[in-house]
């Protein structure tokens, strides 16, 4: 909305959509992920109790067992039926032991992967800013671009 009044340009309010996404999803996915891969602790567990067995509920949660018998307190959360894992099916898992970040399957923890779409996200907004800002100055020099709230003021 910003560059849509300081500089009226929609191009470039679409165009930071895109990086505005990959900041936004890295940011929120970054951190547990991090957490999980630095202190996060891999097991093999099976599954052996799913909360929508039964029902027409696509939010499944699946009670764990590790391989010394052992069931875990703590829950995997599944929501959607595009891949939902059966009783009786056998999983790798990440868990933190001090029980501050949810628990993910192993090969879906890719904090490196997230990292890069942070940081390639702010390298973008950071370009469509200086795009945005040097558009601005351009067309100030040219006398032709006032923007829509010096008009208004």
């Amino acid at each position: 909305m910003a560059l849509i009044l300081l500089h009226q340009a929609l191009w470039l309010t679409v165009l930071s959509s895109v990086p505005a996404l990959f900041v936004l999803v890295g940011a929120v996915q970054y951190a547990p992920e991090a957490a999980l891969e630095l202190r996060g602790v891999r097991e093999r567990v099976a599954i052996v109790a799913d909360s929508a067995a039964g029902t027409s509920s696509d939010n499944h949660r699946f009670t764990l067992r590790t391989t010394d018998g052992d069931e875990l307190e703590e829950k995997l959360i599944h929501d959607g039926d595009a891949w939902a894992p059966k009783v009786g099916d056998q999983l790798d898992v990440m868990r933190d032991p001090e029980g501050a970040v949810p628990m993910e399957q192993a090969d879906d923890v890719d904090a490196a992967g997230r990292l890069e779409g942070l940081i390639g996200g702010t390298a973008g907004w950071t370009l469509i800013a200086v795009l945005a800002g040097w558009r601005g100055h351009v067309r100030r020099r040219r006398g032709r671009g006032e923007s829509l709230l010096l008009q208004l003021a």
